[in-house]
């Protein structure tokens, strides 16, 4: 019989600020008590599943009988950004911060991508994404320049109208600045920001978003999956977070309601492995535009999509839901927060009400993965697998 795991990243859920929060300028940052006391936030489902039993949660009903087994991560990783958070859920942890650069970018080397790319640059310097546009974007369409800028993420970002710029186009800049940014200038990701609009009061970004990552420093758990014959299916941003190495099978999506869809779409799929989901729009669409109200309503509607998933499952599937850092709406900044994130297990032959209490380190997730499938790692931390299943 085939054996699968589903792993669902609620992208910047986080449950409160770890420990040396004050390093990173978070103090204080609790996305899930951020949103917890809206209208709009519901969570039944995942109170069933432990989410408020969690060690340090206390902005919601605890479950008398949860479902699953249930833990708080602490990220051991140098950073709070999608990129090594997911690296760290897969095994693999980083000492070394990834580059940012709160100045902009050297100007010798904006000068040699403008040669490089045959077009000039605007703005380089930090920005909010919506702003930029609206601040650059009329320039932009005069000029046909770049708009490039980055963010207290490990980023370089660059936005161009649909109209004045092809995506095509703005790919191929964006490969071009991926190749050149090696190094002391290798940020985690550079990020294809396209945007539609006559003018500053109607630019709006599209949905057409393209992520291109650094590869992974070593193998991860999607490395040595697909080397010992498992299926690893990618869902949303996972792909380029690993820069396409060790997935075997890719569905791209563009917003949570395509990645739920697809998610449900895999319990039918008789597919031996794992299935790597990312639902993006917590942080791209509500962390880091601080929208409380946004991102309690997409909460949920994840509750409302577990209504459907969970019956879904098969004897054998194991089901973990977990995040890759914090973005609490509610607090000035709108950048991401290193917060613990929570790990739900749920499945038929998984115990019930299992506290795991705090774990240091994401890669117990990576740990637990591999060894549910008998696949040799040497990987830091360890399995939960025990303690979860009789």
């Amino acid at each position: 019989m085939s054996k699968r795991i589903f792993i669902i990243v609620l992208d910047s859920f986080g449950i409160g600020a770890e420990p040396d929060a004050a390093a990173f300028g978070d103090v204080g940052s609790n996305t899930l008590a951020a949103i917890a006391g809206h209208k709009n936030f519901k969570a039944d489902n995942l109170r069933k599943l432990g989410l408020f039993n969690i060690e340090g949660v206390n902005c919601g009903p605890k479950a008398e009988k949860p479902l699953g087994s249930f833990a708080r991560l602490r990220e051991k990783s140098n950073g709070k950004d999608s990129t090594v958070g997911h690296w760290e859920i897969a095994g693999v942890e980083s000492d070394k911060p990834l580059p940012t650069f709160p100045e902009g970018f050297p100007d010798d080397f904006i000068e040699k991508y403008e040669k490089a790319i045959g077009r000039k640059v605007l703005c380089n310097k930090p920005y909010s994404g919506t702003v930029v546009i609206h601040d650059y974007g009329e320039e932009h369409m005069k000029t046909g320049s770049l708009i490039v800028y980055t963010s207290a993420d490990s980023v370089f970002q660059i936005a161009a109208n649909e109209e004045v710029v092809p995506l095509e186009e703005l790919y191929r800049c964006c490969r071009i600045a991926r190749e050149m940014l090696t190094g002391d200038l290798g940020v985690g990701r550079v990020i294809a920001r396209p945007f539609t609009g006559k003018n500053k009061d109607e630019f709006t970004r599209t949905l057409n978003r393209h992520d291109f990552s650094i590869s992974a420093p070593s193998e991860t758990m999607l490395d040595l999956l697909k080397a010992d014959g498992f299926d690893v299916i990618s869902v949303g941003k996972i792909y380029d977070l690993f820069n396409g190495s060790g997935i075997t099978e890719k569905i791209t999506t563009k917003k949570n309601q395509e990645g739920m869809a697809a998610a449900l779409g895999l319990t039918d799929k008789d597919f031996n492995g794992l299935a790597f989901i990312n639902l993006v729009d917590f942080d791209m669409l509500y962390g880091h535009r601080n929208d409380v109200a946004g991102y309690a309503r997409a909460t949920a509607e994840f509750d409302d999509f577990l209504t459907v998933f969970l019956p879904k499952l098969h004897e054998e599937d194991v089901f973990i839901i977990t995040a890759d850092h914090g973005c609490d709406p509610s607090t000035p900044s709108t950048d991401h927060s290193r917060e613990y994130v929570p790990m739900l297990i749920y499945g038929s032959h998984i115990r019930h009400g299992v506290d795991l209490k705090t774990i240091y380190g994401f890669s117990a997730v990576a740990k637990t993965v591999c060894e549910y499938f008998g696949v040799k790692n040497s990987f830091p931390g360890e399995s939960v697998l025990s303690r979860i299943t009789d």
